[in-house]
Order: C-alpha cells, then sequence, then structure tokens
C-alpha cells in the first residue's frame, strides 16, 4: 500500500512519467501494483460472465481467489518500495488508482452479482464505490500533513483504508458456499417505496461510512 505509508519524493535519476517513457518511469514496485489493478479488473470481468451464465460457479470461484491476491499485492508493493528506495508520488497516486478498482469498484460488482440488484442496494452500492474515491482522493491531498516529519511515514489512518473492504468478500465468499445468493441472500429483501433493498447490502454501506469518516483514527504500526 504505497499510497498509505509514505510521502514520496521523486528519485533522481528516475524519468518523470510526464516527461520520459512511461515504462522507464515505473519503480520495481508499480508493477506489483498493476498487478493488483489486473486482478480486480479480472475480478470485475469474472463476475460479468456469471452474470451472463445464470450460474455462480468457476466464473466467481476466480473472482474470490483474485480479490485477496490483489490485497497480498496492494500489501507487497509497499514492502517492495520501502526496500528498494525507489517510489515517487506517480507511485502512490498509481496505487490508488489500483485500490479504487480491487477494493473498491470489484467487491461492488461483486455484491451486485450474488443478488443485490435492487434498487436501493444499486445506490447503496454507488456510495460505497464514491466513498473509496473520495477516501484516496483525500489522502493524497492530505499525507504530508499527516506524516510525521522524521521518517515521511503516515501516523495514523483517517478512517478505515479501502483494502478493509476484502472483509465484504469473505463474508460473500462464505454465502456462495453456503448458497445464499440470488433468492436467498440473509436477510431477505424489502420493498421500500420505489425500490428493493436487501439489508445485506447495509454492509457496504458501513463500510464506505467508515473509510470516509473523519473521527476515526486508526494508529498505523
Amino acid at each position: 500500500m504505497k499510497g498509505h505509508d509514505v510521502v514520496h519524493m521523486t528519485v533522481p535519476g528516475v524519468p518523470s512519467p510526464s516527461t520520459g517513457p512511461l515504462l522507464r518511469a515505473l519503480a520495481p514496485a508499480d508493477f506489483l501494483t498493476l498487478a493488483n489493478a489486473s486482478c480486480g479488473t479480472a475480478a470485475i470481468f469474472l463476475c460479468l460472465n456469471s452474470i451472463e451464465a445464470h450460474a455462480h460457479d468457476a466464473f466467481l470461484v476466480g473472482a474470490f481467489l483474485l480479490l485477496p491476491l490483489a490485497l497480498l499485492l496492494d500489501l507487497a508493493d509497499g514492502t517492495l518500495a520501502r526496500r528498494s528506495h525507489r517510489s515517487s508520488p506517480f507511485g502512490a497516486d498509481l496505487d490508488s488508482l489500483a485500490d479504487v478498482i480491487s477494493f473498491g469498484v470489484a467487491p461492488a460488482v461483486l455484491g451486485f452479482t450474488l443478488g443485490l440488484r435492487g434498487g436501493w442496494d444499486m445506490l447503496i452500492l454507488t456510495y460505497f464505490v464514491v466513498c473509496g474515491v473520495s477516501r484516496l482522493a483525500r489522502f493524497n491531498v492530505t499525507a504530508a500533513a499527516l506524516a510525521d516529519a522524521s521518517t515521511g511515514k503516515v501516523k495514523y489512518f483517517e478512517g478505515t483504508p479501502i483494502p478493509t473492504s476484502i472483509a465484504i468478500v469473505l463474508i460473500l465468499g462464505v454465502a456462495v458456499y453456503l448458497g445464499r445468493t440470488e433468492e436467498q441472500l440473509w436477510f431477505g429483501s424489502l420493498r421500500l417505496g420505489p425500490a428493493t433493498l436487501h439489508p445485506l447490502s447495509l454492509l457496504y454501506a458501513a463500510s464506505g461510512s467508515a473509510i470516509i469518516s473523519a473521527t476515526l483514527r486508526i494508529p498505523k504500526p
């Protein structure tokens, strides 16, 4: 999680993405970040295949494997960036964009795939993604103020980090294993006004609210 650990400075001798070839500007850790984004994107495609096939089978197994892999890659890119001492503001922004895909859009699409397709569900899923985007944007512009002056490391998380949405993915994995999808979703569904709400979607509302919380401060180890 490069974008959540350290305030980065441009490394001398490393081409700037705005002035040189993009591939030459990528640090080794950035390739792990791109792999993270690739896992999230592939998981979305697998969810779409599952909807088209009208079956929650091998397609979803792939999605459930790819999203935890994305989390491992997200952790690994930060470790590699610190050890190689090759990181930059470009890498931090790249990390945030990858996280939006893998821990924002992909979990929302997964929920939709498993049956959260009511009008209120879709509003909540959209809220969840928007919270993730907003949180990462806020971090990118406030990281310097949150960082320790001596180490450059961020002292605490303001709101829960967006990768914590992997907890929702794990809960949905249990639902699939137990056959509690579509009409069998936990807590059923409610008709509220013009649209349907599955109470299970409130997990996304709670996660999104925690992500953008300005008062929830989690010390960073």
